[in-house]
C-alpha cells in the first residue's frame, strides 16, 4: 500500500497566507511603536490630499496677472539628501506687483503641515493675493521631519531672513518693514522667530543670533497656529495622536515633552511686551482655536501687545475649519483676508 507524503505545514498555502499577513501586521505594529516614520508618512500623504483640495478653492481668486514672481531661489545650504528627496529644501519664492520698482513692505510666509509635510507651493495663491495689495511677499520652504529634527527648520528660516535682508534691493524688499506670517505649524515657526527677535534670553536659549533687529519686525500674522505643546500628550482622539506623532518626528524623541525643543517651541511661555503687533485667528470648529490661538491672544494682550484677533462664536455657520483662511468657498476667508490686509497697512505705514 502506497504511503501518501504530507507537505510540511510551512509549505501549505492555506497556512502560509495567514502567517504572512500576520507577520506583516506584526511588523507594522512594531514599526509604529519604535519609529515615527510609518505614521508620519501616512499623515503626510493625508495632509497632501487636503492641501491640494484647499489649493483648488484659492485658484479662482489667484491674481497671477499683474504679479512679478521669482521662484525657487536658494537661500542657504541644501538640506540633507533624505530631506531633499522628501521635497524639503532651503528655497523661497518672491512676489510683487508688476508696477513700480521701489522697495515694498514685505510679508514672509511660512507654510504649515504639522512640521512633517507641506510646501511653499501650497500658499502661492494666497501670498499673491497679498502681493496684489501692494506688498512684496515671500513664501519659504524648510526641511520637514522626520527626515531632519528640531531645530533645523528654525535655523534654516532664520538664515532665510538674513538672506532676504542681504538681498533686499534685488527683490523689492524694504528690510525695515517686515512682517512674519504663517499657518498652523508655520504660525508656530513664525512665532518662534518673532520671539527670537524680541527676547534676547530666548534667542540665547535656542542658540540663534536673530537675523532681524526688533525695529525691522513690524508685525506677525498667525493663522490657526500652535503656541503651547504642553497639553498635547493628553490631547484626545485622532487629532491628539497625530500631533504626538508629528512632535515625535519633529523633536526626534518619542518622549519629547522634557526635551529642550519641547519647551522652546511653546512660545506662549516666552513672549514679552516687545512682541510685535499681531493679527491672530482661528475657526470655530478648529480645536486649536480655544486651546492655542485664544490663549496666545490673551497672553499678548495682557502684556500690552497690539493684538487684532478674529474669532467666531461657537454657533457660527457654516462652521469654520482649521486653516479656514484658505477656504475661499467660505465668506469668512474673504473677510479674514480683508482684515489681514488692513492690519498690514496699519503696521507697515
Amino acid at each position: 500500500m502506497a504511503t501518501r507524503s504530507r507537505r510540511p505545514w510551512y509549505r501549505r498555502p492555506s497556512r502560509m497566507i495567514p502567517l504572512a499577513l500576520g507577520t506583516v501586521v506584526l511588523v507594522g505594529v512594531v514599526a509604529f511603536l519604535v519609529s515615527p516614520w510609518p505614521a508620519a508618512l501616512v499623515i503626510r500623504a493625508l495632509f497632501g490630499q487636503g492641501a491640494r483640495s484647499t489649493l483648488a478653492t484659492m485658484q479662482p481668486f489667484d491674481p497671477v496677472d499683474g504679479i512679478t514672481q521669482t521662484l525657487d531661489i536658494p537661500y542657504g545650504t541644501s538640506a540633507p539628501d533624505a530631506a531633499e528627496s522628501a521635497g524639503a529644501s532651503t528655497s523661497l519664492d518672491v512676489f510683487s506687483p508688476d508696477t513700480g520698482t521701489e522697495p515694498l513692505p514685505t510679508v514672509v510666509w511660512i507654510h504649515g503641515g504639522a512640521w512633517i509635510s507641506g510646501d511653499k507651493k501650497e500658499v502661492r495663491p494666497y501670498v499673491r493675493m497679498i502681493a496684489a495689495e501692494g506688498y512684496t511677499t515671500v513664501s519659504l520652504n524648510y526641511s520637514i521631519s522626520p527626515e531632519v529634527a528640531y531645530p533645523t527648520a528654525v535655523t534654516q528660516l532664520n538664515d532665510a531672513l538674513a538672506f532676504l535682508v542681504e538681498h533686499a534691493a534685488e527683490y523689492r524688499i524694504d528690510p525695515e518693514r517686515i512682517v512674519l506670517a504663517g499657518d498652523s505649524a508655520g504660525a508656530n515657526l513664525a512665532s518662534q522667530l518673532a520671539v527670537v527677535t524680541t527676547n534676547p534670553d530666548y534667542a540665547a536659549l535656542v542658540g540663534l543670533t536673530p537675523a532681524l533687529r526688533l525695529e525691522q519686525l513690524r508685525g506677525v500674522v498667525l493663522d490657526c497656529g500652535i503656541y503651547d505643546v504642553s497639553g498635547i500628550p493628553n490631547a484626545p482622539g485622532v487629532g491628539g495622536w497625530g500631533f504626538r506623532i508629528a512632535l515625535w518626528s519633529y523633536l526626534g524623541e518619542r518622549d519629547w515633552v522634557d526635551t529642550p525643543g519641547g519647551s522652546q517651541m511653546s512660545t506662549l511661555d516666552y513672549v514679552t511686551g516687545d512682541f510685535p503687533a499681531t493679527w491672530i485667528s482661528g475657526g470655530n470648529s478648529d480645536p486649536l482655536t480655544s486651546t492655542q490661538s485664544v490663549p496666545m491672544s490673551e497672553k499678548l494682550s495682557g502684556l500690552g501687545v497690539d493684538v487684532t484677533d478674529v474669532f467666531y462664536p461657537d454657533d457660527q455657520e457654516p462652521a469654520l475649519p482649521h486653516e479656514y483662511q484658505f477656504h475661499f468657498d467660505l465668506d469668512a476667508a474673504h473677510t479674514a483676508l480683508t482684515s489681514t490686509v488692513d492690519f498690514l497697512a496699519r503696521v507697515t505705514r
